[in-house]
């Protein structure tokens, strides 16, 4: 990766951090308070996550890294693990005639 696109990728990481932080600060804590920012302002922010976003793409593209999406840690995985053992079938004695 050259130069110009970690320093373009540092930018980019900076930028969605800045503005995940002004969201949780300005966010009210109920829901029935109003919020500080205008509707306006709001979409103007989720546009320019989803620009943000999709530069970061781009240059992870570029780069050839593969595709990461953000997960939870206490998220169960897609794959799970089954030992052989536990599959039904295997334990089973033949039938008697």
């Amino acid at each position: 990766m050259s130069d110009e696109n970690r320093k373009e990728r540092d930018i980019m990481m900076v930028m969605r951090k800045v503005l995940a932080n002004i969201i949780k600060d300005t966010t009210p804590e109920f829901k029935t308070m109003k919020h500080p920012l205008s509707a306006n302002t709001i979409e103007d922010i989720r546009q320019c996550l989803r620009l943000i976003a999709a530069r970061e793409q781009e240059l992870a593209k570029e780069a050839g890294e593969a595709s990461s999406r953000p997960y939870f840690t206490d998220e169960k995985p897609r794959a799970e693990v089954i030992p052989i053992s536990k599959i039904g079938g295997l334990d089973k004695k033949e039938p008697e005639e």
